[in-house]
């Protein structure tokens, strides 16, 4: 671009770029490139100046698809960059600004051309177009044929091993961007890629040996969260009048799954917008979901998500299984403290489940954690949210609920911290709650949400399998959270008396007019009927396991007992049923016998003698109610749309035109 240039809406018309992209080869030794390397360019931080780049910038990266077959630059542009890295990290050990400003530089226009060849060419297309020389229009150079190759693992090697300085920043902040790039021809296929050149490149030969090394890096480029340095310290100093603008590194971020794209689910808002002060942060981890969630090559699996299911704690001393050759070991404090901190982006999230879902070591060391509430609290909150939050981050929210259940220790532990004035909910005032109980209530009320507004069954489903993991280790529940369970039960009974009738109707009004076809609603009674099942498992569990520890429970069941009455001889109902018409029966009793007019600590006072006077072989035994969760039979078809949509809302580094999409549906808002 050279030092003249000042603005966007010249960029057209400079020389150096007309000249890059035009008929003349350039060869990689020509002082052009010192000249056209010598520039400072603003980095757009919203999607309209993106835009207005994109525009700007259009007419000379298709010119350069049109010319490369036969000048070659674009190869000498990327040998430029290539010569210049190899002395990258002395340059950064040395402080030597001009030098890392001009691989930068190189590096920031190959990402910009890359972003438009990828979008226009099949990957055998941006193949050959690595291989054109100074020769005659279509011919190959020989010794350039790996040249793709040789930038991927330029790439991951300055990821990897030039030290992160203020001087460093930007490059490497557009070292993983550009590998971003590289990745983003799956955003112009419909169909998943499970065959790709770039895939195939990053998984095999010379990248193959990076890989754990570029995992944990990009983890802990997750971790530490550093800051975009300052500008008084960018290594792209202001130039004087008509010298051109600040390239700054800066990378705004507008999150929002839902906004661009949709695949169906709870609902389509954006989250809310967040303000990212680590852009190297954000695109790492971006970066990582992406590579996690390459296909596997036919003949080898992917070896990016082999090292994230088994890198290990560094205060782990057991030996490296000799299966697993891409292990590593990383701080397993500072992921925790990073994943509780950062969970109010989708991706945050996103890799939260991936580590408890495929990681043992990482799911063992959450599960064994006594501040708990740190990690559990952001995901309650995003449930509470559940209006203000897309479809996909609400159900990874939920399935780490999920996960986090399976396990007995977990479900105990939670009732045993007590949590202070939880301000975000908004219902009721909570001065003092455990942290059981409030995942109770907020459970119960997106299962609420779910009924009224988008009856979603995938979501119910998963709400009370946690429900029902957690159910045998209920204890001392908060008084409020026991009449929500009740409270559920009775909105589930109401649908069920509503439904049943308006089947009746139905049926009488199909005996007198064949005309018109009959509503499914034996299928919509089956469905509630399920649902109400698995909240009387619930409550029975909860009476059978620890009646004693749960006063607040029995109250709350006694105060609203002739919701039970109807579902006593319900074939459906009968056996579960047995306990809870044992239990109201029976306390019911002694309340008689103790008089009219109790107060509430006076029925709660024998309700706890009467937990200790019932005798416990009284209650029929039933299976214990555990739920796992199950990855779909094809998860790639969920998790690669997904991974792209939060790469495509939440780069503003990276700017697509969304007509040319293909991955996903492109809403037309």
């Amino acid at each position: 671009m050279g030092a003249n240039s000042s603005n966007i809406s010249d960029l057209p018309e400079n020389e150096y770029l007309k000249k890059l992209s035009g008929i003349e080869p350039i060869s990689e030794n020509d002082p052009f490139w010192n000249q056209l390397l010598s520039f400072s360019f603003t980095t757009p931080t919203n999607s309209a100046d993106l835009k207005l780049l994109e525009e700007a910038t259009i007419s000379v990266c298709k010119s350069l698809v049109e010319k490369n077959p036969r000048t070659g630059n674009l190869g000498s542009l990327i040998k430029v960059f290539l010569s210049r890295t190899k002395e990258l990290k002395i340059s950064a050990e040395c402080q030597n600004h001009l030098f890392i400003w001009q691989a930068h530089n190189a590096l920031f226009i190959i990402c910009c051309l890359l972003k438009v060849f990828i979008s226009q060419m099949s990957e055998e297309e941006l193949q050959l177009h690595f291989t054109y020389e100074e020769k005659t229009a279509g011919s190959y150079g020989t010794e350039c044929e790996d040249l793709i190759e040789e930038l991927l693992c330029c790439l991951i090697q300055l990821i990897v091993e030039i030290p992160l300085l203020d001087i460093t920043y930007s490059i490497s902040l557009e070292a993983v961007t550009t590998l971003i790039v590289f990745l983003s021809c799956q955003l112009f296929h419909k169909e998943i890629l499970r065959e790709s050149i770039i895939h195939r490149y990053l998984m095999h030969g010379r990248c193959l040996p990076y890989t754990s090394r570029l995992v944990k890096t990009l983890l802990y480029n997750f971790i530490r969260q550093e800051r975009s340095p300052p500008p008084g310290t960018h290594i792209f100093q202001q130039q004087t009048d008509g010298g051109g603008l600040l390239y700054g590194i800066a990378s705004g971020v507008a999150t929002g799954l839902w906004t661009v794209f949709t695949l169906g689910g709870v609902g389509s808002k954006a989250a809310p917008q967040l303000e990212h002060c680590s852009p190297l942060a954000n695109q790492s981890l971006l970066l990582l979901l992406v590579l996690a969630n390459l296909t596997d090559a036919p003949d080898t699996p992917n070896p990016y998500r082999q090292a994230i299911m088994s890198f290990k704690n560094t205060q782990d001393s057991t030996a490296f299984s000799s299966s697993n050759p891409h292990a590593f070991q990383i701080n397993f404090n500072s992921l925790y403290t990073a994943l509780s901190e950062q969970q109010k982006s989708d991706q945050a999230t996103l890799l939260l489940y991936m580590l408890l879902h495929q990681n043992g070591n990482v799911r063992t060391y959450v599960l064994a954690r006594t501040d708990i509430e740190n990690l559990v609290l952001p995901i309650l909150e995003i449930l509470y949210h559940v209006e203000e939050r897309n479809s996909h981050h609400v159900y990874m929210a939920l399935i780490i609920l999920l996960i986090l259940t399976e396990d007995d220790g977990f479900n105990r532990s939670i009732h045993e911290v007590i949590l202070k004035n939880i301000t975000w909910y908004a219902e009721r005032v909570l001065t003092e709650i455990s942290l059981g109980s409030l995942l109770i209530l907020v459970v119960i009320r997106t299962i609420q949400y779910n009924m009224t507004r988008t009856r979603d069954k995938y979501l119910h489903t998963n709400c009370l399998a946690a429900l029902a993991n957690m159910s045998a280790q209920f204890r001392s529940l908060h008084q409020y959270a026991a009449q929500r369970i009740i409270s559920l039960f009775s909105l589930l009974s109401k649908k069920h008396n509503k439904v049943l009738e308006q089947a009746t109707q139905s049926l009488r009004g199909s005996l007198s007019s064949n005309d018109s076809p009959l509503p499914d609603y034996a299928q919509d009674l089956n469905v509630i009927e399920e649902v109400i099942r698995m909240m009387l498992e619930i409550i029975n569990s909860c009476l059978t396991n620890s009646l004693h520890h749960n006063p607040n429970l029995v109250y709350a069941l006694l105060y609203k007992r002739d919701l039970f009455e109807q579902f006593r001889t319900h074939p459906s109902f009968q056996d579960i049923m047995q306990n809870i018409d044992l239990v109201i029966s029976f306390f019911s009793s002694r309340l008689e016998q103790a008089g009219a007019e109790l107060s509430v600590e006076r029925v709660l006072e024998i309700i706890k003698q009467g937990a200790i006077a019932l005798p416990k072989d009284r209650l029929r035994k039933f299976p214990e109610l555990k739920f796992k969760y199950v990855e779909e039979e094809q998860p790639e078809e969920f998790f690669i749309p997904y991974v792209w949509s939060l790469v495509y809302n939440s780069a503003v580094a990276l700017y697509w035109n969304p007509h040319d999409i293909q991955l996903f549906t492109m809403d037309s808002g």
